[in-house]
Protein backbone atom coordinates (compact mmCIF):
# COMPACT_ATOMS: atom_id res chain seq x y z
CA UNK A 1 0.00 0.00 0.00
CA UNK A 2 1.49 3.01 -0.83
CA UNK A 3 1.45 5.73 2.39
CA UNK A 4 0.53 9.32 1.52
CA UNK A 5 2.36 11.96 3.57
CA UNK A 6 -0.45 13.37 5.73
CA UNK A 7 -0.41 9.48 7.24
CA UNK A 8 3.48 9.48 7.33
CA UNK A 9 5.16 9.19 10.97
CA UNK A 10 8.21 11.00 11.29
CA UNK A 11 10.25 9.82 14.03
CA UNK A 12 13.06 11.28 15.51
CA UNK A 13 15.30 9.60 18.77
CA UNK A 14 15.92 12.81 20.68
CA UNK A 15 12.34 13.35 20.69
CA UNK A 16 9.19 11.43 22.00
CA UNK A 17 7.09 9.54 19.45
CA UNK A 18 4.11 11.75 18.79
CA UNK A 19 1.09 9.36 17.71
CA UNK A 20 -2.04 11.26 15.62
CA UNK A 21 -5.10 11.56 17.19
CA UNK A 22 -6.75 9.03 15.51
CA UNK A 23 -8.91 6.18 17.31
CA UNK A 24 -7.79 2.44 16.46
CA UNK A 25 -11.07 2.37 14.67
CA UNK A 26 -10.41 5.16 11.99
CA UNK A 27 -7.25 3.55 11.30
CA UNK A 28 -8.48 0.15 10.35
CA UNK A 29 -11.58 1.70 8.33
CA UNK A 30 -8.49 3.87 6.71
CA UNK A 31 -6.88 0.82 5.74
CA UNK A 32 -9.13 -1.49 4.89
CA UNK A 33 -10.42 1.11 2.52
CA UNK A 34 -6.65 1.56 1.08
CA UNK A 35 -6.80 -2.35 0.57
CA UNK A 36 -10.23 -2.07 -1.13
CA UNK A 37 -8.93 0.08 -3.87
CA UNK A 38 -5.98 -2.16 -4.41
CA UNK A 39 -8.08 -4.92 -4.91
CA UNK A 40 -8.01 -5.95 -8.84
CA UNK A 41 -11.66 -6.01 -10.14
CA UNK A 42 -13.39 -8.92 -10.08
CA UNK A 43 -13.32 -11.00 -13.67
CA UNK A 44 -15.90 -9.51 -15.96
CA UNK A 45 -17.77 -13.08 -15.26
CA UNK A 46 -18.53 -12.95 -12.03
CA UNK A 47 -19.58 -8.93 -12.17
CA UNK A 48 -21.46 -9.75 -15.26
CA UNK A 49 -23.18 -13.19 -13.97
CA UNK A 50 -25.20 -15.72 -16.14
CA UNK A 51 -28.15 -14.84 -17.86
CA UNK A 52 -31.17 -14.10 -16.05
CA UNK A 53 -34.06 -16.11 -16.94
CA UNK A 54 -36.71 -13.96 -15.90
CA UNK A 55 -36.03 -10.92 -17.58
CA UNK A 56 -34.61 -12.77 -20.82
CA UNK A 57 -37.89 -14.72 -20.99
CA UNK A 58 -39.82 -11.59 -20.02
CA UNK A 59 -38.50 -9.55 -22.92
CA UNK A 60 -38.57 -12.63 -25.00
CA UNK A 61 -42.50 -13.01 -24.58
CA UNK A 62 -42.99 -9.28 -25.33
CA UNK A 63 -41.41 -9.61 -28.66
CA UNK A 64 -42.88 -12.85 -29.55
CA UNK A 65 -46.00 -11.10 -29.29
CA UNK A 66 -45.28 -8.29 -31.57
CA UNK A 67 -44.47 -11.23 -34.30
CA UNK A 68 -47.84 -11.01 -36.52
CA UNK A 69 -46.41 -7.79 -37.05
CA UNK A 70 -43.38 -8.42 -37.48
CA UNK A 71 -43.13 -10.69 -40.96
CA UNK A 72 -41.30 -10.04 -43.78
CA UNK A 73 -43.26 -11.14 -47.07
CA UNK A 74 -43.97 -7.80 -48.98
CA UNK A 75 -46.19 -6.36 -50.15
CA UNK A 76 -48.31 -8.98 -48.22
CA UNK A 77 -46.23 -8.64 -45.42
CA UNK A 78 -44.17 -5.44 -44.33
CA UNK A 79 -42.45 -5.76 -40.76
CA UNK A 80 -42.36 -2.82 -37.94
CA UNK A 81 -39.46 -3.67 -36.45
CA UNK A 82 -39.91 -0.66 -34.62
CA UNK A 83 -42.04 -2.44 -32.41
CA UNK A 84 -39.68 -4.87 -31.43
CA UNK A 85 -37.35 -1.73 -31.34
CA UNK A 86 -39.32 0.44 -28.93
CA UNK A 87 -38.74 -2.84 -26.35
CA UNK A 88 -35.19 -2.88 -26.67
CA UNK A 89 -35.23 1.01 -26.08
CA UNK A 90 -37.34 0.37 -22.78
CA UNK A 91 -35.18 -2.19 -21.54
CA UNK A 92 -32.07 0.03 -22.24
CA UNK A 93 -32.45 3.45 -21.89
CA UNK A 94 -32.99 3.47 -18.17
CA UNK A 95 -28.79 2.86 -18.47
CA UNK A 96 -28.06 5.32 -21.09
CA UNK A 97 -26.82 8.34 -21.36
CA UNK A 98 -30.06 9.83 -22.35
CA UNK A 99 -31.66 9.74 -19.06
CA UNK A 100 -28.50 10.13 -17.30
CA UNK A 101 -29.19 6.81 -15.58
CA UNK A 102 -26.05 4.89 -16.95
CA UNK A 103 -23.00 4.93 -19.27
CA UNK A 104 -25.03 3.21 -22.86
CA UNK A 105 -25.09 5.22 -25.72
CA UNK A 106 -28.06 4.42 -27.54
CA UNK A 107 -29.59 5.43 -30.95
CA UNK A 108 -31.81 4.54 -33.03
CA UNK A 109 -31.82 5.07 -36.84
CA UNK A 110 -34.84 4.71 -39.04
CA UNK A 111 -34.33 4.83 -42.85
CA UNK A 112 -38.40 4.44 -43.46
CA UNK A 113 -41.63 4.90 -41.19
CA UNK A 114 -41.50 2.47 -38.86
CA UNK A 115 -38.58 0.38 -39.60
CA UNK A 116 -35.99 1.20 -37.43
CA UNK A 117 -32.12 -0.05 -36.71
CA UNK A 118 -30.62 0.61 -32.87
CA UNK A 119 -27.09 0.52 -32.28
CA UNK A 120 -26.23 0.37 -28.55
CA UNK A 121 -22.41 1.40 -27.26
CA UNK A 122 -20.66 0.65 -23.82
CA UNK A 123 -17.86 3.05 -24.28
CA UNK A 124 -14.20 1.26 -23.61
CA UNK A 125 -11.41 3.72 -22.53
CA UNK A 126 -9.20 3.00 -25.20
CA UNK A 127 -9.76 4.88 -28.21
CA UNK A 128 -10.31 2.09 -31.51
CA UNK A 129 -10.72 -0.85 -29.11
CA UNK A 130 -13.99 -2.43 -30.77
CA UNK A 131 -15.63 -5.48 -30.10
CA UNK A 132 -19.81 -5.31 -32.11
CA UNK A 133 -22.36 -8.05 -31.91
CA UNK A 134 -24.25 -7.41 -34.96
CA UNK A 135 -27.26 -8.92 -36.75
CA UNK A 136 -29.65 -9.73 -34.18
CA UNK A 137 -32.85 -8.58 -36.55
CA UNK A 138 -36.14 -7.41 -35.86
CA UNK A 139 -38.19 -10.04 -38.41
CA UNK A 140 -39.37 -12.77 -38.59
CA UNK A 141 -40.37 -15.19 -42.11
CA UNK A 142 -44.00 -16.03 -42.00
CA UNK A 143 -46.16 -18.25 -40.27
CA UNK A 144 -49.32 -19.95 -41.06
CA UNK A 145 -50.90 -20.44 -37.11
CA UNK A 146 -52.87 -22.92 -39.31
CA UNK A 147 -49.91 -25.40 -39.49
CA UNK A 148 -48.56 -25.02 -36.29
CA UNK A 149 -49.19 -27.11 -32.92
CA UNK A 150 -49.41 -24.20 -31.17
CA UNK A 151 -49.64 -20.08 -31.78
CA UNK A 152 -46.85 -18.76 -33.61
CA UNK A 153 -47.65 -15.57 -32.29
CA UNK A 154 -47.10 -15.75 -28.73
CA UNK A 155 -44.11 -17.04 -26.05
CA UNK A 156 -45.31 -20.85 -24.75
CA UNK A 157 -43.82 -23.22 -22.62
CA UNK A 158 -43.43 -27.22 -23.72
CA UNK A 159 -45.54 -28.52 -20.49
CA UNK A 160 -42.97 -31.67 -20.55
CA UNK A 161 -40.12 -29.18 -21.02
CA UNK A 162 -39.81 -25.74 -19.66
CA UNK A 163 -36.52 -24.94 -20.93
CA UNK A 164 -38.01 -25.33 -24.68
CA UNK A 165 -39.25 -21.35 -25.99
CA UNK A 166 -42.00 -21.60 -28.58
CA UNK A 167 -42.78 -19.25 -30.98
CA UNK A 168 -41.88 -17.90 -34.33
CA UNK A 169 -38.43 -15.83 -33.93
CA UNK A 170 -37.28 -17.52 -30.78
CA UNK A 171 -34.41 -19.12 -32.97
CA UNK A 172 -34.58 -16.86 -35.61
CA UNK A 173 -33.54 -14.36 -34.51
CA UNK A 174 -35.60 -12.59 -32.07
CA UNK A 175 -34.31 -15.02 -29.21
CA UNK A 176 -31.06 -12.89 -30.13
CA UNK A 177 -32.37 -9.89 -29.79
CA UNK A 178 -33.25 -10.32 -26.38
CA UNK A 179 -30.02 -12.20 -25.95
CA UNK A 180 -27.68 -9.50 -26.93
CA UNK A 181 -30.12 -6.90 -25.16
CA UNK A 182 -29.61 -8.97 -21.72
CA UNK A 183 -25.73 -8.52 -22.30
CA UNK A 184 -25.83 -4.90 -22.81
CA UNK A 185 -28.03 -4.12 -19.90
CA UNK A 186 -25.75 -6.29 -17.36
CA UNK A 187 -23.67 -4.35 -19.04
CA UNK A 188 -25.01 -0.84 -18.37
CA UNK A 189 -25.72 -1.93 -14.73
CA UNK A 190 -22.37 -3.38 -13.89
CA UNK A 191 -20.27 -0.78 -15.72
CA UNK A 192 -16.89 -2.76 -15.67
CA UNK A 193 -13.61 -0.78 -16.62
CA UNK A 194 -13.32 -2.30 -19.93
CA UNK A 195 -10.44 -0.90 -22.79
CA UNK A 196 -13.04 -2.37 -25.44
CA UNK A 197 -16.07 -0.69 -26.29
CA UNK A 198 -18.64 -3.17 -26.70
CA UNK A 199 -21.31 -2.68 -29.66
CA UNK A 200 -24.62 -4.09 -30.40
CA UNK A 201 -26.37 -3.38 -33.60
CA UNK A 202 -30.17 -5.00 -33.83
CA UNK A 203 -31.37 -4.51 -37.29
CA UNK A 204 -33.84 -4.42 -39.35
CA UNK A 205 -35.21 -5.84 -42.95
CA UNK A 206 -32.86 -9.24 -43.07
CA UNK A 207 -35.41 -11.95 -44.32
CA UNK A 208 -36.23 -10.15 -47.96
CA UNK A 209 -33.94 -8.30 -50.01
CA UNK A 210 -36.70 -7.02 -52.63
CA UNK A 211 -36.60 -3.68 -50.70
CA UNK A 212 -32.80 -2.63 -49.65
CA UNK A 213 -30.87 0.62 -48.14
CA UNK A 214 -33.21 0.12 -44.81
CA UNK A 215 -31.51 -2.31 -42.68
CA UNK A 216 -27.59 -2.65 -42.00
CA UNK A 217 -26.60 -2.37 -45.79
CA UNK A 218 -27.85 1.69 -45.21
CA UNK A 219 -26.29 1.82 -41.94
CA UNK A 220 -23.17 0.53 -43.60
CA UNK A 221 -23.24 3.35 -46.70
CA UNK A 222 -24.04 6.03 -43.81
CA UNK A 223 -20.67 5.29 -42.13
CA UNK A 224 -22.68 4.21 -38.85
CA UNK A 225 -20.57 1.34 -38.60
CA UNK A 226 -17.31 2.19 -39.70
CA UNK A 227 -15.47 2.08 -35.99
CA UNK A 228 -16.60 -1.67 -35.72
CA UNK A 229 -13.66 -2.62 -38.73
CA UNK A 230 -11.50 -2.14 -35.98
CA UNK A 231 -12.38 -5.10 -33.76
CA UNK A 232 -14.18 -8.31 -34.39
CA UNK A 233 -17.43 -8.23 -35.86
CA UNK A 234 -19.89 -11.29 -34.10
CA UNK A 235 -22.52 -11.88 -36.48
CA UNK A 236 -25.33 -13.02 -34.26
CA UNK A 237 -27.72 -15.06 -36.62
CA UNK A 238 -26.85 -18.85 -36.90
CA UNK A 239 -27.70 -21.82 -34.70
CA UNK A 240 -26.54 -25.42 -32.85
CA UNK A 241 -23.75 -23.04 -30.65
CA UNK A 242 -20.97 -23.61 -32.53
CA UNK A 243 -19.35 -20.92 -35.01
CA UNK A 244 -20.32 -21.10 -38.85
CA UNK A 245 -17.38 -20.60 -40.86
CA UNK A 246 -18.43 -20.24 -44.29
CA UNK A 247 -22.20 -19.48 -46.08
CA UNK A 248 -22.78 -20.03 -49.81
CA UNK A 249 -23.90 -17.57 -52.12
CA UNK A 250 -27.58 -17.95 -53.98
CA UNK A 251 -28.10 -17.14 -57.52
CA UNK A 252 -32.10 -17.54 -58.23
CA UNK A 253 -32.87 -18.10 -61.71
CA UNK A 254 -35.24 -18.49 -64.64
CA UNK A 255 -34.89 -20.56 -67.94
CA UNK A 256 -38.18 -19.99 -69.94
CA UNK A 257 -38.30 -22.00 -73.56
CA UNK A 258 -40.31 -21.17 -76.23
CA UNK A 259 -41.38 -24.40 -78.51
CA UNK A 260 -44.53 -24.36 -80.51
CA UNK A 261 -47.98 -25.01 -79.54
CA UNK A 262 -49.89 -27.97 -80.79
CA UNK A 263 -52.33 -30.61 -80.77
CA UNK A 264 -51.00 -33.70 -78.62
CA UNK A 265 -51.86 -36.01 -81.91
CA UNK A 266 -49.79 -34.21 -83.92
CA UNK A 267 -46.64 -34.13 -81.69
CA UNK A 268 -44.37 -34.19 -84.99
CA UNK A 269 -45.45 -30.88 -85.82
CA UNK A 270 -44.88 -29.17 -82.79
CA UNK A 271 -42.12 -28.03 -80.14
CA UNK A 272 -42.37 -29.26 -77.00
CA UNK A 273 -41.65 -26.53 -74.45
CA UNK A 274 -41.23 -28.77 -71.48
CA UNK A 275 -39.14 -31.44 -73.37
CA UNK A 276 -37.03 -28.56 -74.36
CA UNK A 277 -36.43 -27.55 -70.82
CA UNK A 278 -36.00 -30.17 -69.46
CA UNK A 279 -33.45 -31.58 -72.15
CA UNK A 280 -31.62 -27.81 -71.80
CA UNK A 281 -31.48 -28.22 -68.20
CA UNK A 282 -29.85 -31.49 -67.63
CA UNK A 283 -27.12 -29.78 -70.06
CA UNK A 284 -27.02 -26.85 -68.22
CA UNK A 285 -26.60 -28.87 -64.73
CA UNK A 286 -23.64 -30.90 -66.46
CA UNK A 287 -22.02 -27.63 -67.93
CA UNK A 288 -22.36 -26.14 -64.23
CA UNK A 289 -20.77 -29.22 -62.58
CA UNK A 290 -18.19 -29.92 -64.67
CA UNK A 291 -16.91 -25.56 -64.07
CA UNK A 292 -17.28 -25.31 -60.73
CA UNK A 293 -16.41 -28.93 -58.90
CA UNK A 294 -16.04 -29.32 -55.72
CA UNK A 295 -13.33 -26.76 -54.43
CA UNK A 296 -10.30 -28.17 -52.22
CA UNK A 297 -11.05 -24.99 -49.51
CA UNK A 298 -14.70 -26.89 -48.80
CA UNK A 299 -12.94 -29.63 -46.95
CA UNK A 300 -11.03 -26.80 -44.71
CA UNK A 301 -14.58 -25.10 -44.36
CA UNK A 302 -15.97 -28.24 -43.57
CA UNK A 303 -19.14 -27.41 -46.19
CA UNK A 304 -21.93 -29.87 -45.68
CA UNK A 305 -22.29 -30.26 -49.87
CA UNK A 306 -19.88 -28.22 -52.98
CA UNK A 307 -21.82 -25.82 -54.61
CA UNK A 308 -25.16 -27.04 -56.50
CA UNK A 309 -28.20 -25.60 -59.29
CA UNK A 310 -31.28 -27.49 -59.04
CA UNK A 311 -34.88 -26.68 -60.62
CA UNK A 312 -37.12 -26.01 -57.24
CA UNK A 313 -40.50 -24.48 -59.58
CA UNK A 314 -42.29 -24.79 -62.58
CA UNK A 315 -44.79 -22.81 -64.19
CA UNK A 316 -46.43 -22.65 -67.83
CA UNK A 317 -49.38 -20.72 -68.98
CA UNK A 318 -52.14 -23.50 -68.59
CA UNK A 319 -53.82 -25.44 -71.40
CA UNK A 320 -55.75 -29.06 -71.89
CA UNK A 321 -54.05 -32.21 -71.50
CA UNK A 322 -54.53 -32.52 -75.40
CA UNK A 323 -51.98 -29.64 -75.83
CA UNK A 324 -48.25 -29.64 -76.31
CA UNK A 325 -47.08 -26.19 -74.57
CA UNK A 326 -45.98 -23.83 -76.39
CA UNK A 327 -43.88 -21.67 -73.42
CA UNK A 328 -43.16 -22.86 -70.06
CA UNK A 329 -40.47 -21.55 -67.07
CA UNK A 330 -38.70 -23.61 -64.29
CA UNK A 331 -37.13 -21.77 -61.76
CA UNK A 332 -34.65 -22.30 -58.81
CA UNK A 333 -31.28 -21.47 -57.49
CA UNK A 334 -27.80 -22.10 -57.46
CA UNK A 335 -26.29 -22.37 -53.96
CA UNK A 336 -22.69 -21.64 -54.56
CA UNK A 337 -19.57 -22.15 -52.33
CA UNK A 338 -17.88 -18.88 -51.43
CA UNK A 339 -14.58 -19.95 -53.21
CA UNK A 340 -16.69 -18.94 -57.01
CA UNK A 341 -17.56 -15.59 -57.76
CA UNK A 342 -21.27 -15.13 -58.44
CA UNK A 343 -20.91 -12.82 -61.22
CA UNK A 344 -18.87 -15.45 -63.06
CA UNK A 345 -21.38 -18.02 -62.86
CA UNK A 346 -24.20 -15.82 -64.40
CA UNK A 347 -21.91 -15.35 -67.10
CA UNK A 348 -21.21 -18.68 -67.52
CA UNK A 349 -24.96 -19.90 -67.44
CA UNK A 350 -25.54 -17.22 -69.87
CA UNK A 351 -22.95 -18.66 -72.54
CA UNK A 352 -24.41 -22.20 -71.65
CA UNK A 353 -27.55 -20.65 -72.69
CA UNK A 354 -26.67 -19.06 -76.06
CA UNK A 355 -24.41 -21.85 -77.52
CA UNK A 356 -27.41 -24.31 -76.95
CA UNK A 357 -29.88 -21.74 -78.98
CA UNK A 358 -27.24 -21.58 -81.32
CA UNK A 359 -26.93 -25.36 -81.73
CA UNK A 360 -30.03 -26.69 -80.60
CA UNK A 361 -29.80 -29.82 -83.26
CA UNK A 362 -26.04 -31.04 -82.11
CA UNK A 363 -25.97 -30.15 -78.12
CA UNK A 364 -29.45 -31.24 -76.57
CA UNK A 365 -30.91 -35.41 -77.25
CA UNK A 366 -34.42 -35.61 -78.10
CA UNK A 367 -37.50 -37.66 -76.96
CA UNK A 368 -38.64 -40.24 -79.18
CA UNK A 369 -39.19 -40.38 -82.86
CA UNK A 370 -40.74 -37.21 -83.70
CA UNK A 371 -39.55 -34.38 -80.85
CA UNK A 372 -37.60 -32.36 -82.31
CA UNK A 373 -36.78 -28.55 -81.27
CA UNK A 374 -36.12 -27.63 -84.81
CA UNK A 375 -39.28 -27.01 -87.22
CA UNK A 376 -36.97 -26.56 -90.74
CA UNK A 377 -40.05 -26.12 -93.25
CA UNK A 378 -41.38 -23.79 -90.99
CA UNK A 379 -38.28 -21.76 -90.33
CA UNK A 380 -39.11 -22.67 -86.56
CA UNK A 381 -36.79 -22.73 -83.68
CA UNK A 382 -37.27 -23.69 -80.21
CA UNK A 383 -35.70 -20.91 -77.76
CA UNK A 384 -34.47 -20.74 -74.47
CA UNK A 385 -34.18 -17.66 -72.30
CA UNK A 386 -32.80 -17.00 -68.55
CA UNK A 387 -33.28 -14.92 -66.32
CA UNK A 388 -31.67 -13.75 -62.98
CA UNK A 389 -33.40 -12.01 -60.27
CA UNK A 390 -31.67 -8.74 -58.64
CA UNK A 391 -31.31 -10.44 -55.16
CA UNK A 392 -28.36 -12.19 -55.40
CA UNK A 393 -26.11 -12.88 -52.57
CA UNK A 394 -22.33 -14.17 -52.14
CA UNK A 395 -21.25 -16.51 -49.97
CA UNK A 396 -18.64 -15.64 -47.12
CA UNK A 397 -15.89 -17.90 -45.43
CA UNK A 398 -14.57 -16.24 -42.16
CA UNK A 399 -10.75 -15.20 -41.64
CA UNK A 400 -9.78 -18.35 -39.92
CA UNK A 401 -6.51 -16.58 -38.62
CA UNK A 402 -8.12 -13.55 -37.37
CA UNK A 403 -8.23 -12.76 -33.51
CA UNK A 404 -11.83 -13.10 -33.06
CA UNK A 405 -12.16 -16.27 -34.85
CA UNK A 406 -9.89 -17.66 -31.77
CA UNK A 407 -11.69 -15.80 -29.93
CA UNK A 408 -14.77 -17.73 -30.58
CA UNK A 409 -13.23 -20.73 -30.30
CA UNK A 410 -11.63 -20.80 -27.33
CA UNK A 411 -15.48 -19.30 -25.47
CA UNK A 412 -17.17 -22.26 -27.35
CA UNK A 413 -14.94 -24.61 -26.11
CA UNK A 414 -14.94 -23.15 -22.58
CA UNK A 415 -18.05 -22.99 -22.30
CA UNK A 416 -20.31 -25.50 -24.70
CA UNK A 417 -17.90 -27.95 -23.88
CA UNK A 418 -16.40 -28.68 -27.77
CA UNK A 419 -15.79 -26.67 -30.84
CA UNK A 420 -16.87 -27.76 -34.05
CA UNK A 421 -16.92 -25.04 -36.76
CA UNK A 422 -19.00 -26.01 -40.14
CA UNK A 423 -19.97 -24.53 -43.14
CA UNK A 424 -23.67 -24.41 -45.11
CA UNK A 425 -24.77 -23.25 -48.15
CA UNK A 426 -27.23 -21.71 -46.74
CA UNK A 427 -27.59 -18.04 -47.37
CA UNK A 428 -27.10 -15.08 -45.33
CA UNK A 429 -27.78 -12.11 -46.54
CA UNK A 430 -25.45 -8.60 -46.04
CA UNK A 431 -22.25 -10.41 -44.11
CA UNK A 432 -20.25 -10.91 -47.64
CA UNK A 433 -20.44 -7.15 -48.12
CA UNK A 434 -19.40 -6.42 -44.72
CA UNK A 435 -16.25 -8.49 -44.62
CA UNK A 436 -15.74 -6.80 -48.17
CA UNK A 437 -15.97 -3.41 -46.92
CA UNK A 438 -12.84 -4.32 -44.26
CA UNK A 439 -15.51 -5.95 -41.22
CA UNK A 440 -14.04 -8.80 -39.47
CA UNK A 441 -17.26 -10.95 -39.39
CA UNK A 442 -17.65 -14.01 -37.75
CA UNK A 443 -21.07 -15.91 -37.14
CA UNK A 444 -22.71 -17.55 -34.41
CA UNK A 445 -25.95 -18.71 -32.93
CA UNK A 446 -27.88 -19.91 -30.32
CA UNK A 447 -30.97 -21.60 -31.50
CA UNK A 448 -31.66 -24.49 -33.47
CA UNK A 449 -30.76 -24.91 -36.89
CA UNK A 450 -33.58 -27.59 -37.11
CA UNK A 451 -36.28 -25.06 -36.18
CA UNK A 452 -34.99 -22.35 -38.61
CA UNK A 453 -37.92 -21.10 -40.59
CA UNK A 454 -40.12 -24.12 -39.95
CA UNK A 455 -43.23 -24.78 -38.50
CA UNK A 456 -43.61 -25.02 -34.89
CA UNK A 457 -39.82 -23.30 -34.01
CA UNK A 458 -38.43 -22.96 -30.96
CA UNK A 459 -35.33 -22.23 -29.18
CA UNK A 460 -33.85 -23.73 -25.42
CA UNK A 461 -33.30 -21.55 -22.54
CA UNK A 462 -30.01 -23.32 -21.74
CA UNK A 463 -28.64 -22.41 -25.01
CA UNK A 464 -29.46 -19.01 -24.97
CA UNK A 465 -27.43 -19.04 -21.15
CA UNK A 466 -24.40 -20.19 -22.73
CA UNK A 467 -24.57 -17.85 -25.90
CA UNK A 468 -24.54 -15.09 -22.90
CA UNK A 469 -21.70 -16.33 -21.42
CA UNK A 470 -19.88 -17.07 -24.39
CA UNK A 471 -20.11 -13.53 -25.20
CA UNK A 472 -18.81 -12.61 -21.88
CA UNK A 473 -15.38 -15.45 -22.01
CA UNK A 474 -15.11 -13.08 -26.02
CA UNK A 475 -14.75 -9.95 -24.77
CA UNK A 476 -12.74 -11.19 -21.23
CA UNK A 477 -10.17 -12.66 -23.40
CA UNK A 478 -10.09 -9.46 -26.13
CA UNK A 479 -9.46 -7.76 -22.71
CA UNK A 480 -7.05 -9.48 -21.52
CA UNK A 481 -4.79 -8.73 -24.78
CA UNK A 482 -5.44 -5.44 -24.92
Amino acid sequence: MHVGPTMALIVDAAMPVRVPQLGLSSLLTQSAAASQMASPAPPLKDAVGALDRDPFVALLAKLIGETQRLQNDPPEHVPQEDLVAQHVLDVLRPLSTDTGGGPLLVRKVSYTEGRSNVIVEYPGTVPGRVVSFVGMHMDVVPANPNEWDFDPFSLTFDSDDKEKLRGRGTTDCLGHVALVTQLMRRLGEVKPALKHSVIAVFIANEENSSVTGIGVDGLVKDGLLDKLKTGPLFWIDTADKQPCIGTGGMIPWHLKATGKLFHSGLAHKAINSMELNMDALKEIQTRFYNDFPAHEKEKLYKFATPSTIKPTKWSYPGGGLNQIPGECTVSGDIRLTPFYSTSFVVKKLQEYVDDINANLETKLPTRGPVSKYVLPDENLRGRLEIAFDGDIMNGVACNLESRGFKALCKATQEIVGHVEPYSITGSLPLIRELQDEGFDVQTAGYGLLKTYHAKNEYCLFPDMAQGFQVFVSIISQLEADA
